[in-house]
């Protein structure tokens, strides 16, 4: 399962990206927003992350208007490794190098097919269990 989280400047690319993963099989969990009222990304952000550092998700997908607020606010929740990437070799070298488990978009600054695009990737590529990578995250969660 796929924890979903936005706020209302990227509301509209969350409910795509959502359609988007129905469409491949992909059950999701919105943790919101459900409108496009001013709302405060922390909250969402937070919730998402907290269900895939739980393990109730398996991986998250945040969206805000740059992307950078919500995966600030993710990489709060202990065990998150939130990326924010504008297109596909990025989302790809974060799940191989990185293992990132939350995936962070601007929908003000990706558009929707590239979004789908960067999303697919992110899922699809696996960590690569290399042990300088597994030693690099260890420093990280520290």
């Amino acid at each position: 399962m796929i924890a979903l989280g936005s706020d209302h400047g990227g509301y509209d690319l969350k409910c795509r990206i959502m359609e988007h993963l129905k469409e491949r099989g992909t059950e999701v969990q919105d943790f919101g927003c459900f409108d496009k009222n001013s709302c405060d990304y922390p909250d969402f952000g937070r919730a998402a992350a907290k269900a895939v550092a739980d393990g109730a998700c398996e991986k998250g997908i945040l969206v805000c208007t740059t992307g950078i607020g919500i995966s600030i606010a993710a990489n709060k929740v202990p065990g998150i490794r939130c990326a924010l990437c504008t297109n596909p070799y990025l989302a790809k070298m974060t799940r191989l190098h990185n293992d990132a488990n939350v995936l962070a978009l601007g929908g003000g600054i990706v558009g929707e097919n590239l979004a789908l695009e960067i999303v697919d990737v992110f899922l699809d590529t696996e960590f690569s269990d290399e042990e300088k990578h597994k030693r690099r995250i260890s420093k990280i969660e520290g």
